[in-house]
């Protein structure tokens, strides 16, 4: 029996780890624009909850649900769906002013309290229960032992609803702060009841559920929304344009390529339309269809860099990497971007041409000065260097693409490998040793927990 108990504790504890981390694993969609994009939209906000923009970053994951959380640092993670979803730009910042809530007060730290709590509840009623049934009460026992897990569930789920609650309110202050109107929130979380409706989510009571009933969140902030005089206050157009095109660029990346043509069709000559379009005929290996998508966004905007971007990738990609050098080129002049320099070098390299790889080596040192969180920018350096007979650094660009990946023995091995051949004291000696040092603690602690 208490074998069985141990097994039901950790199976519970197992339950609220879950519950406390989202899913990190999805594959994370890194984009230029995008990104320019989430931050001018999240910036207003970000200083509204009296926290620094530049510290702050709103990354995209490929993720079908409507969906968006913070997990630790000052990150905010938004579903690829919930974009695909929202209506306006307006919806997003309510959902990315939530979320600016949580990360304010603090509360995937204190999420550990709420946890704890919970366990101390769990741990008593083994106690209690282990002693019942030692004395020969086993229906008793197991009564309470049941009645522990219940209870500790219950205190975890509402310790995570006021969370949500708070949040909720601490965003509607940043949107009022910022002038923003809290239209978009409202319409998002009616979305969401509309889903509760089509799943059959009961609506009389959240008791059970980690986030309070989206009907009750309406109640609550449209008493908060409809009074703040930024409640009819219209939504920057030009933020609203660039929020259309980075939805369709989304939804034409992550679709299938025949609903999004049923959602942009060839009648549709809009801007995002284009621009929806060139993905999908991308991805459907017709390089010609997408790239007249491409010439078409470029004949209303020559100069746009990132419709100069989506020209050079289709080249780059269609096996033309020497005629994707120019529209790289004048992309990266006019945007000075680290993932744009990235694709830029990429096309250098692939051209094969002895010539380009001084330029694609300035390209992408400069890249990973920038950015250096970006693994296909150091295995792109190591190749150059590779190419120049510099062994040792192209050994630490691997080292430095396994690190960020998390393959810490591999790292550790090509850090070392790059400390043979590098001169002692210089910086990339030192960080070399850094990334060794720090691989080789990883590892051990690994081998030590089998």
């Amino acid at each position: 029996m208490t074998g069985r108990c141990l097994r039901f504790l950790a199976i519970l504890l197992a339950s609220f780890a879950l519950l406390a981390r989202p899913a990190l694993a999805q594959q994370i969609l890194r984009d230029a624009e995008t990104e320019a994009f989430m931050a001018d939209m999240s910036g207003p906000l970000v200083k509204a909850a009296g926290m620094e923009p530049r510290n702050v970053q709103v990354f995209v994951i490929n993720d079908p649900e409507i969906n968006a959380f913070v997990a630790g640092g000052q990150y905010v993670w938004v579903h690829s769906g919930l974009i695909a979803q929202a209506d306006n730009v307006n919806q997003l910042q309510g959902v990315v002013a939530h979320e600016l809530g949580h990360i304010e007060g603090g509360h995937i730290i204190r999420s550990a309290e709420g946890m704890k709590e919970a366990t101390g509840i769990t741990l008593l009623s083994l106690v209690l229960g282990a002693a019942a049934i030692a004395a020969g009460g086993a229906e008793a026992g197991m009564g309470i032992l049941g009645a522990g897990q219940q209870a500790a569930m219950g205190k975890f789920l509402a310790f995570s609803r006021a969370q949500e609650s708070s949040a909720d309110l601490a965003g509607a202050r940043y949107l009022s702060k910022a002038g923003v109107s809290g239209k978009g929130s409202l319409e998002f979380f009616k979305k969401l009841q509309n889903l509760e409706y089509r799943l059959a989510i009961p609506q009389e009571d959240s008791y059970g559920r980690t986030h309070p009933l989206s009907g009750e969140r309406i109640n609550v902030l449209r008493e908060v929304y409809t009074v703040d005089p930024a409640w009819d206050k219209p939504v920057d157009p030009q933020l609203e344009a660039r929020f259309e095109r980075i939805k369709a660029k989304l939804i034409g990346f992550v679709s299938e390529p025949t609903q999004t043509l049923r959602k942009y069709p060839e009648s549709d000559q809009t801007i995002p339309a284009h621009y929806a379009r060139a993905y999908a005929w991308h991805k459907s290996a017709y390089p010609q269809k997408a790239l007249a998508e491409a010439d078409a966004l470029l004949a209303a905007m020559p100069h746009d860099p990132y419709f100069l971007e989506l020209k050079g990738q289709i080249l780059l990609e269609s096996g033309k990497p020497a005629d994707a050098i120019a529209p790289l080129r004048e992309a990266v002049k006019l945007t000075n971007q680290p993932l744009i320099s990235t694709l830029l070098g990429h096309a250098l390299i692939a051209t094969e041409d002895d010539a380009n790889f001084a330029e694609a080596e300035q390209v992408l040192r400069n890249a990973v000065a920038r950015d250096r969180e970006n693994p296909f920018a150091w295995y792109q350096l190591g190749v150059v260097y590779e190419r120049r007979g510099d062994t040792a650094r192209a050994a630490l660009a691997t080292a430095e693409r396994y690190s960020m990946m998390g393959q810490d023995a591999m790292a550790m091995r090509s850090a070392d490998a790059a400390l043979q051949g590098l001169k002692p004291g210089t910086v990339d000696y030192l960080r070399a040793q850094d990334i060794a040092m720090v691989s080789r603690a990883a590892v051990e602690q690994q081998r030590k927990k089998k």
